[in-house]
């Protein structure tokens, strides 16, 4: 069981696995020097949280740290956030605009997506990275100032230099040197303790004591899941996951990766009506199993034995293809194997011991 702290913000990115301590260490050699940077990674990796450290652990730590998304605005409304504007530049500009960069004066700006810039706005980063000067939307008065830049994107920067779709001077200039982020599933290793460290924090945030960690199977699930949203995924996941306990005082078990997935903790699941099933079609059950014969009462002994009449069905229709017999139960991949293991069905000595059960009963034994 994980006591609880109350929920903080920290900016300090948290992991041991190799490729993700290398990384930090190429930030804090890179951190002291006064050069542009770019941060490359995928989406949920946490790029703008490297950006905030490269600032801490520079000179112009306590200077101010601005940032913006640039695939968030258009690029009228780009160009006045980065270089602002005069009174009367376009229409609805009633007062002047105080750029952004003469905000970071002193300091670091970091720019998201920076991949998604018009190549008018490129034109004026190169000059303000290269001369430390511009000029605001609308206005001839020259505008100076000291600001380090710190780009990210998931896109391929070199590729879409080599197209012209962005600009190569421009890349030259921030490529002084980058900093590639590992994804999740390249760090495993750091899973448990991410998930830990989110689930204690949501925990806490909800007014509980305590929370009282994974189980085995949960785990699993977490460890074995390809992360294609990488930390924020997880982060989500587990958070959805730890507000969904029915029992906060045991283990989570319940790990939920699809919130649009049926779930039979959650929501009842509506079946489609035969015409509308997809060509692997769930497998049908003629009678209950013969668990059902036991006492009425006895609910939860009678669905799990149903389930894994379910699950044993699936597989042998699919020739024990796991993905076959998942999509014809309407589950995904991973959903399955964590109902395989809930029923001791997913090692190979239990799925060989059903293909023999199969066999027998096909030869009338």
């Amino acid at each position: 069981m994980a006591p609880l702290a109350k929920p903080d913000e920290t900016t300090t990115p948290l992991g041991g696995a190799p490729a993700f301590t290398a990384m930090l260490d190429h930030v804090s050699r890179l951190a002291p020097l006064d050069r542009p940077a770019l941060v490359i990674g995928e989406r949920g990796t946490g790029k703008e949280l490297v950006a905030a450290r490269l600032a801490m652990l520079s000179p112009r730590w306590d200077r101010p740290l601005v940032k913006l998304n640039c695939a968030a605005l258009p690029e009228a409304l780009l160009d006045s956030e980065l270089f602002g504007h005069e009174a009367g530049a376009f229409t609805g500009a009633q007062r002047r605009r105080v750029s952004r960069f003469e905000r970071a004066d002193g300091g670091t700006i970091f720019l998201d997506e920076i991949a998604t810039a018009s190549q008018a706005v490129q034109e004026k980063l190169l000059r303000v990275i290269e001369y430390g000067s511009f000029e605001r939307v609308g206005g001839n008065e020259t505008i100076e100032v000291d600001v380090r830049v710190i780009g990210a994107t998931n896109a391929d920067l070199p590729a879409m230099a080599r197209t012209g779709t962005f600009r190569a001077d421009l890349l030259d200039r921030l490529a002084f040197d980058v900093v590639n982020i590992p994804p999740l599933r390249e760090r495993r290793e750091d899973i448990e303790l991410l998930a830990t460290h989110f689930a204690t924090r949501m925990a806490a945030g909800l007014g509980r004591r305590l929370f009282p960690g994974f189980t085995e199977s949960a785990l699993a699930m977490l460890l074995e899941h390809d992360w294609p949203g990488n930390v924020r995924e997880l982060r989500n996941v587990v958070e959805r996951s730890v507000y969904r306990m029915e029992r906060p005082d045991r283990p989570l078990n319940e790990i939920v990766l699809d919130p649009f997935a049926a779930n039979r903790h959650w929501t009842p699941r509506v079946l489609s009506a035969p015409a509308a099933v997809p060509p692997h079609s769930p497998p049908t059950v003629d009678a209950a199993p013969e668990a059902t014969s036991g006492p009425l009462g006895d609910f939860t002994s009678r669905v799990q034995a149903f389930e894994r009449t379910l699950l044993e069905k699936a597989l042998i229709d699919a020739q024990f293809s796991q993905r076959r017999a998942a999509e014809a139960l309407g589950l995904t991949y991973y959903q399955f194997r964590h109902h395989l293991r809930l029923h001791g069905l997913a090692d190979k000595t239990a799925r060989q011991a059903l293909g023999r059960k199969k066999d027998g009963k096909e030869a009338g034994i």
